[in-house]
């Protein structure tokens, strides 16, 4: 079982982080708060955030700087930000945003419904992204395990169609959210996080096609991993 999504709500007035917390608990996901940039940038140290809310004008680290943080290392870099801002400079101001890695730009005060669809969409795709992880995972110790066993049983051809099975869902699911996503006219980066997610899953439908029990093709793939 998937457990629930992280997101990461950055501000350094604790009335916004309340504000925040009450509008997207009814996602029923993990809310972290941090009060700063150095506090969030050590949150992620340790745990995996689906999307980070993260407010632009603060003291010390300001919002565009600790994006820059998070860009720059590894673990991250990859991390949905979305800024939060109660000023707005113009064009330029925002360009800055995009610029620093953001997916999106929010002027307060906003929407609270948007708020929570645009982070819902982002808090769905990271669950799907997980599920795939696993069956990954699932599949390598598959693998492991066939090659231990040397030849292919018939458990070993039952396992292979439950991987198949397993697989087929989240591919299920991966379509449909991307459909949704485009018939909705989502966020540019949602869209593109889909499809990259899609792809994810080719890659690993392939593999598995693969381990054909005939053709002993399973130690090839296991070898090319």
């Amino acid at each position: 079982m998937v457990q629930k999504a992280k997101i990461l709500l950055v501000d350094d007035r604790p009335e916004n982080l309340l504000a925040l917390e009450a509008i997207l608990s009814a996602l029923d996901q993990t809310l972290v708060r941090a009060s700063s940039g150095e506090e969030a940038l050590k949150a992620l140290l340790t745990d995996d955030f689906a999307v980070i809310l993260l407010d632009v004008q603060m003291p010390g680290m300001d919002g565009f700087e600790t994006a820059a943080h998070i860009k720059r290392r590894e673990r991250t870099r990859d991390i949905p930000i979305i800024f939060l801002t109660a000023i707005n400079h113009g064009p330029h101001h925002t360009f800055r945003g995009y610029a620093a890695g953001a997916v999106d730009y929010i002027s307060k005060p906003f929407d609270p419904w948007v708020l929570r669809a645009k982070v819902s969409v982002f808090v769905e795709l990271y669950m799907k992204n997980c599920q795939l992880r696993e069956q990954a995972s699932l599949l390598r110790l598959q693998l492991e395990g066939s090659e231990k066993d040397s030849g292919e049983s018939k458990e070993s051809v039952g396992l292979l169609a439950e991987l198949s099975a397993r697989l087929a869902a989240v591919e299920e699911q991966a379509e449909a959210l991307t459909k949704q996503l485009n018939d909705e006219s989502t966020d540019a980066a949602a869209v593109a996080t889909a499809a990259h997610l899609e792809r994810k899953l080719t890659g690993l439908r392939r593999a598995l096609d693969a381990l054909d029990p005939g053709t002993g093709s399973a130690s090839s793939v296991s070898s090319q991993n």
